[in-house]
C-alpha cells in the first residue's frame, strides 16, 4: 500500500541580497547546509518589476563542486562563462551547469516587465566533484508541457509520466516540475520512497491530503519519506515547484560558492583561486 508523504517542515524564507547587489528571496539555505534537503543546498527566488532590484547582476564568480539549475517564468537574463559559453535565458527557458573541477561565470539580468524564476543548487558525489564543468540551456518550446483537467505540469528537468524533460541530470537524478493548479484543483504526485521531496509555492496556496498545515506564496514545503503526495489549490488556485532528488548521504563543507565534502578541500580550491589555478579545463 502507498505511503502518503506528510509536510515535515515549512521553509519561510527571507529577503535578501547577493551577486553585486541583486534582491532576491533566500528560500532554502540560508543557514548553511541541511542534511534534510540533501541534495539540495540553496534556492532563490527572483521576483520583481522593478529592475532596479536586479541590474547589477551578478559578475564574474567562482563555482566547483556542484550544480546550478536555472528556471525563468519569465525575465532574461545574459551569461557568460570561462568554457567560452554566452547566451541569454527568456521566458520558460532553463539552464543548467555543472561546475565540477571549476568553472567562472557570470549572469547579468535585463530590464523585464516581470522577472520571475528561481536557481536551484544540487550537490554533487564525492566522486565526481572534479568532473569536467558542463553546460547547457533548454529553450521554453522544448519544455514538455501536460494538460490535464484543471492543471498545467511544465518538466523541467526529469520526468513525469511518460514524458520526459531535455535535461536529465548525469550526476544526481532530479526532477523539477512547473506545475499550475485552477482554483480548487488537486494535483496527485508517485515518487520513489526515499528521495527528498519539496515544494516551493509562486503564487497562490496549497493544502494538503489528511494534513492542517497551509502553505502560502513563498512557502516551501519539505514532505516526509513516503510514494506519493496530494496537493489541493485553495480559492485562487496555485502556481509552484516540485524537486525531487535521491540523498547523498555525505559530508559536506561548503563557503559561498564552493561545495566540497572536507574543510582541506575548501581551503585548496580557495588557494587554487588565489594563485590562478583554480580553472581545470578550458
Amino acid at each position: 500500500m502507498d505511503t502518503l508523504r506528510m509536510v515535515k517542515r515549512i521553509f519561510n524564507g527571507f529577503a535578501s541580497h547577493d551577486g553585486a547587489g541583486v534582491k532576491l528571496f533566500r528560500v532554502i539555505g540560508y543557514y548553511g547546509y541541511d542534511r534534510d534537503l540533501d541534495p539540495f543546498l540553496l534556492l532563490d527566488s527572483f521576483d520583481s518589476t522593478d529592475s532596479n532590484d536586479y541590474i547589477k547582476g551578478f559578475p564574474f564568480h567562482p563555482h566547483r563542486g556542484m550544480q546550478t539549475i536555472t528556471y525563468l517564468v519569465s525575465g532574461k537574463i545574459e551569461h557568460e562563462d570561462s568554457l567560452g559559453n554566452k547566451g541569454t535565458i527568456n521566458d520558460g527557458d532553463a539552464q543548467y551547469m555543472t561546475s565540477g573541477s571549476g568553472i567562472i561565470h557570470q549572469e547579468m539580468p535585463k530590464p523585464s516587465p516581470h522577472m520571475l524564476g528561481v536557481q536551484v543548487w544540487v550537490n554533487l558525489p564525492a566522486k565526481d566533484k572534479m568532473c569536467e564543468p558542463q553546460y547547457g540551456n533548454i529553450e521554453a518550446k522544448d519544455v514538455p508541457l501536460i494538460k490535464e483537467e484543471g492543471k498545467e505540469i511544465r518538466i523541467i528537468s526529469g520526468s513525469y509520466l511518460q514524458y520526459k524533460s531535455p535535461f536529465q541530470a548525469q550526476y544526481v537524478p532530479t526532477n523539477i516540475l512547473d506545475i499550475t493548479l485552477e482554483s480548487k484543483a488537486t494535483f496527485n504526485y508517485s515518487s520513489a520512497r526515499d528521495t527528498t521531496l519539496f515544494i516551493y509555492l509562486f503564487s497562490g496556496s496549497l493544502s494538503f491530503e489528511n494534513q492542517k498545515q497551509k502553505a502560502k506564496e513563498k512557502d516551501a514545503i519539505l514532505f516526509t519519506l513516503g510514494d506519493k503526495i496530494t496537493v489541493n489549490a485553495e480559492e485562487k488556485g496555485a502556481r509552484f515547484l516540485l524537486f525531487e532528488g535521491k540523498p547523498l548521504r555525505e559530508q559536506v563543507a561548503w563557503y559561498g560558492p564552493i561545495v566540497m565534502n572536507t574543510r582541506q578541500e575548501l581551503e585548496l580550491a580557495f588557494d587554487e583561486l588565489d594563485k590562478g589555478t583554480f580553472i581545470k579545463s578550458k
